[in-house]
């Protein structure tokens, strides 16, 4: 009786074991999935960086009529963040009522050419009314892998949305700012704050 219980109870710790691993495995196989491939950049230096006018360029072509004030806003950036070492351009649509949400995904550019499909999505919490769909454009400060975005980025949305209108917001975390960009139809007026998570696989859970 006493082998019988013992190897019962082992044969029992062996699956435990098993299962440990495969689900340690999937984990990882998990995490692998949520990393952006092939994104092996070295570290971006001033030289390889975008200068205003090509930030503009682009907002003025992926904004289209929307993009009268894009080069004040671009320019206010610079002043006090210098060449971004990357862009992201998407959209992304939200809503709120003192609590909101918003989701959104898009394509990041560096420099040397490359890009990768992003997604983002995230809670807001504070004093706003409305919704939106907008058009958005993230100047990308402070990161040479864009693995490194795969975090959460804190920030004060605080922006007025007019139609026609554009509003910029900053998100931090570390020494990587992020200056967002965005235009769109709706309303939303007040200060929410929250956060933004950023992920190579689209997400639908925003926290």
């Amino acid at each position: 009786m006493l082998f019988k219980t013992l190897n019962l109870y082992n044969n029992t710790m062996r699956i435990m074991a098993l299962l440990a691993l495969v689900g340690a495995t999937q984990l990882t196989a998990m995490a692998a999935e949520n990393n952006f491939k092939n994104s092996d950049q070295t570290r971006i230096t001033e030289q390889n960086k975008f200068d205003v006018k090509e930030i503009m360029a682009e907002g003025h072509k992926f904004f289209g009529g929307a993009s009268a004030n894009i080069a004040s806003v671009v320019e206010n950036v610079f002043s006090q963040f210098g060449k971004p070492s990357a862009y992201i351009i998407g959209e992304e649509g939200s809503g709120a009522f003192f609590i909101g949400l918003r989701y959104g995904e898009g394509y990041i550019y560096f420099r040397d050419g490359t890009r990768y499909k992003i997604f983002w999505q995230g809670p807001s919490l504070g004093f706003d009314m409305g919704a939106d769909g907008s058009k958005s454009m993230v100047l990308v400060y402070g990161v040479n892998n864009p693995n490194e975005l795969i975090d959460r980025f804190p920030g004060v949305d605080g922006s007025a949305y007019i139609i026609g209108g554009v509003g910029v917001t900053y998100q931090q975390n570390g020494s990587i700012i992020l200056a967002v960009i965005r235009t769109g139809v709706g309303a939303r007026l007040g200060v929410n704050i929250g956060y933004l998570k950023y992920s190579a696989q689209p997400d639908w859970n925003p926290f």
